[in-house]
């Protein structure tokens, strides 16, 4: 199973300080040489997931092209079947979660008084 669609988001850890390449700020990594932000976070954040989206619908199509050629006899391997639709199910699922407490947070935040 390939766990790079729940791999951290890049830059991360970086914001947080734990890195040590340089000044941290809520923009993105400040280096030593120039005072200037190296990407944003909501960027890096965004990419991971449009890429985590990408990987999810590449195991969608890769299951539902295997149940196709299983169903014109194609093949006959039941097990490689079963793991395309397993890894399908898993990875959806995991975007559904992920979407849920997204939207769960954006919620609670319209919700603040100011």
């Amino acid at each position: 199973m390939d766990l790079a669609a729940i791999a951290p988001v890049n830059g991360l850890n970086e914001v947080s300080g734990v890195a040590s390449s340089g000044r941290t700020s809520f923009r993105g990594i400040l280096t030593e040489k120039e005072d200037r932000a190296e990407g944003t976070l909501f960027d890096s954040f965004l990419n991971s997931a449009i890429n985590n989206i990408k990987t999810t619908n590449e195991y969608l199509s890769d299951a539902e092209d295997m149940e196709i050629k299983f169903a014109l006899g194609e093949t006959e391997n039941a097990h490689d079947l079963t793991i395309a639709l397993q890894k399908a199910s898993a990875a959806l699922q995991y975007t559904v979660a992920v979407r849920d407490k997204l939207l769960d947070a954006y919620k609670e935040l319209m919700q603040m008084q100011i």
